[in-house]
């Protein structure tokens, strides 16, 4: 397992399960326009969290692509979930820019409610068909560009759901540190 900390914010990629991660204030569902269960991670999400979740994010729906809202976790081991729709890959433009407001506008909801730790999935690449490489990098480069002002979150999780995902989110992970963004700051691995 790689960590690596970067604006005094600890960044990780772990293989698990996104719906039982008691150490995380918040998981970040990859939720679909109605805000309701389905397959993959919101399945999971709102069958653990039992159907509590559902009736309150149901006067939420529908939202956007790149849009993020955000429930009590009910019977989940956490807080808060907050939920993004990550865009449909080739339907859904401009794609990357939509995809980066999910990771965007999921930090400054954990920023609002002084949010500590969130764990995210891969959002937009399981149904929604986005290539996991091309969906890692523009995760990571959003959670780059926004950790300078992070003041409430210390702790980003993600959380993919076999070995092979994990293996690529953490080789990408392992390259942030490279690039102008702030030579000044200490990457330590």
């Amino acid at each position: 397992m790689t960590q690596r900390t970067l604006h005094g914010v600890t960044l990780e990629c772990v293989r698990g399960d996104i719906a039982n991660q008691p150490n995380m204030d918040a998981v970040v569902n990859a939720a679909n326009a109605e805000l309701r269960i389905g397959g993959g991670v919101a399945g999971a999400l709102h069958r653990a969290a039992g159907p509590g979740l559902e009736a309150e994010c149901r006067p939420l729906a529908p939202i956007r692509p790149g849009e993020a809202v955000i429930t009590g976790a009910h019977d989940l081991p956490n807080r808060y979930v907050i939920h993004c729709l990550g865009p449909v890959f080739g339907r859904d433009e401009p794609a990357d820019a939509l995809l980066a407001a999910c990771y965007r506008n999921a930090l400054d909801l954990a920023e609002a409610k002084e949010i500590a730790s969130l764990a995210f999935s891969s959002i937009s690449t399981g149904a929604f068909g986005y290539p996991m490489e091309a969906a890692a990098h523009i995760a990571f480069a959003a959670l780059r560009k926004a950790l300078p002002r992070l003041s409430h979150v210390r702790h980003i999780r993600f959380v993919l759901h076999d070995e092979p995902s994990r293996r690529l989110h953490e080789r990408v992970l392992d390259g942030l540190g490279a690039g102008p963004a702030n030579p000044s700051e200490g990457d330590k691995t």
